[in-house]
């Protein structure tokens, strides 16, 4: 699994006097599909946190203050629209639903997903093909075509534990568009975040089937109608993708520019009290 890291920090102060900057940006690989560095939301949050250390003018500080209110409403986009999954309300599975109380069971993730992954699917039908509602609803059910979970592997990354909320997404993989054209099953990635950390605790990778049920036995082909849909979610991922990464260069370019401007702002109150 690809990982970023992002430092931002102050070099010695060299034999000049000046002080150098180095810092590296939890962008993401060119050649990898993955996301932020889970540390990403906390670590850019003490970087501006030691910009206010250093001190800044009143405008810097309302920039600062503008970029963590961002933060904390975006944060969940940030983190999933980055990886492409789509995070709009009427897409989301699950949105802060409550954790039970104690350890969360490494199963209570798998009916998680499970729950996830039904109303993803009514939502589909509900929100976005109106005019096969009824086959999509009943997709989750056992009276006409329906999914059928053929295997389902899961990466928890950390035990969670209540009070926390859980919010949930999908998205479809593989990517690119087309390659379902005359298959019978696809592919679903599922992150589950935790509110509480601001983090994913668990991703889960589903291989699911379509199952006629009037004939019992798996479907030939994708029906047209969830092949439209799935080439239009798969347009939708990229854009996601692209506008949430935009975004975070955006926010890592504005907190950079804190930084220079709060370590200059150290070194001139540091020459003026040894002048």
């Amino acid at each position: 699994m690809f990982r970023f890291t992002l430092r931002a920090q102050l070099a010695p102060i060299s034999s000049n006097g000046l002080r150098s900057f180095s810092a590296s940006a939890p962008f993401l690989s060119a050649t990898k599909s993955r996301g932020l560095d889970p540390r990403w939301l906390s670590l850019i949050k003490r970087r501006i946190g030691k910009c206010m250390m250093f001190g800044l003018k009143p405008d810097q500080v309302d920039e600062g203050a503008q970029i963590l209110s961002q933060l904390a409403k975006e944060w969940r986009e940030l983190i999933a629209g980055s990886e492409g999954f789509l995070t709009e309300a009427k897409r989301r599975s699950l949105f802060r639903h409550g954790v039970v109380w104690g350890h969360v069971n490494n199963v209570t993730y798998v009916r998680y997903a499970e729950t996830a992954r039904v109303n993803w699917t009514r939502n589909i039908g509900t929100h976005f093909d109106p005019e096969n509602k009824k086959e999509w609803h009943n997709m989750v059910g056992s009276t006409g075509i329906g999914l059928i979970l053929k295997s389902i592997k899961v990466d928890y990354k950390f035990p969670m534990t209540s009070p926390d909320k859980i919010t949930v997404y999908q998205r479809l993989i593989p990517d690119p568009v087309g390659h379902l054209s005359s298959q019978s099953a696809f592919q679903l990635e599922v992150m589950i975040l935790s509110e509480a950390r601001q983090r994913p605790s668990a991703r889960c990778f589903e291989d699911i089937v379509l199952y006629d049920y009037k004939k019992n036995r798996k479907t030939v082909d994708l029906p047209p109608f969830v092949l439209d849909q799935f080439n239009v979610i798969w347009k939708d991922q990229q854009q996601e993708k692209q506008k949430w990464r935009q975004r975070i260069t955006d926010i890592e370019n504005r907190v950079r520019t804190l930084e220079v401007e709060s370590w200059d702002r150290s070194d001139a109150v540091e020459d003026n009290g040894s002048a």
